[in-house]
Formats: C-alpha cells, sequence, structure tokens
C-alpha cells in the first residue's frame, strides 16, 4: 500500500518511508527548484561551505584536507559537529590554525535534542560550530613582525 506523486520534470522528488505495524507506507513530495521554503516541508539548506564532522564514518585527515579544498573554494569554512564529534571538529580546526591556513573567526556551542532511537526519548546532545576563514597573508606578516618585537624585547631584558 503506497501512493507516490509524479515527479515533474523541474522538480525533485523527496522520498521518505514510514514504518506502520507491519506496513511499509511510502511518502513522497515533489517540490519544484524555485519553490519558497516558507511553503514546504523541506529540511534547512544545507551551506556549500559547511563539513558536518562524525566520529565514526570518516578518519580524521579526511576532514583537514576536505577543510583545506573548502578553504580554497570559499576562503570561508562552518565546522560543525555534535556529542562525541566535537573532539574531531576542534582537531580539525587546530590543524589548519598551526600550518597557519586558517583563523578562527567565531566558535557557537548549543545543546540540541535527539531522538533516542533505542529507547525513544529525547536526548540532549551539545553542538559546536566553528567558522574559520583562509589566513590573509597580512595577518602571517603581522604575527611575524609580533614574534620578532618580543623576541627583540626579550633580548633587551637580558
Amino acid at each position: 500500500m503506497s501512493s507516490c506523486i509524479g515527479l515533474e520534470e523541474s522538480g525533485i522528488a523527496l522520498r521518505r518511508l514510514d514504518v506502520m505495524g507491519s506496513q511499509n507506507v511510502d511518502r513522497s513530495v515533489v517540490v519544484p527548484p524555485n519553490a519558497d521554503s516558507s511553503t514546504t516541508s523541506t529540511p534547512k539548506t544545507h551551506k556549500k561551505n559547511r563539513i558536518q564532522v562524525s566520529t565514526n564514518k570518516k578518519p580524521l585527515f579526511f576532514y583537514v584536507n576536505l577543510a583545506k579544498r573548502y578553504m580554497q573554494q570559499y576562503n570561508e569554512i562552518e565546522l560543525s559537529a555534535l556529542g562525541m564529534a566535537i573532539g574531531t571538529v576542534v582537531t580539525v580546526a587546530e590543524i589548519l590554525k598551526n600550518n597557519g591556513l586558517a583563523t578562527e573567526k567565531k566558535i557557537l556551542t548549543s545543546t540540541v535534542g535527539t531522538k533516542d532511537e533505542a529507547k525513544g526519548r529525547l536526548v540532549r546532545k551539545a553542538k559546536i560550530e566553528i567558522l574559520m576563514g583562509k589566513k590573509n597573508s597580512d595577518d602571517h606578516d603581522s604575527a611575524d613582525k609580533e614574534a620578532a618585537h618580543e623576541a627583540t624585547e626579550a633580548d633587551a631584558k637580558k
């Protein structure tokens, strides 16, 4: 027992399967590409420069290399993670920062309520979003000048 709305030429089909008892019910919706997001029930738009980090899907340096590529393409990236993946996201940000590829622009933290599949209850998870921008050569030059200034001050104190 499934019903499906036909796909228009310029539309995008979104499909969600609901399990109701022993029956699988297929609910499809057609959303034209120019549809107003307030009238449709589609999920939030995915930012092109956002990297959502997971702890168990990919290794650490997959995310580091992806962030490097995104940084070249967009000049600004957003790293985000939930729960146990927060440590991985912080490590990726620190690697980019220590290699002189990016600087932190903004760090946002929050909690998100997610439904536990096994127990069927609401679970609160920590969320972090780190906005990083491409490090300018001017930033690098000023950091070098500042380090040289600190070194001369240290020599003067001796």
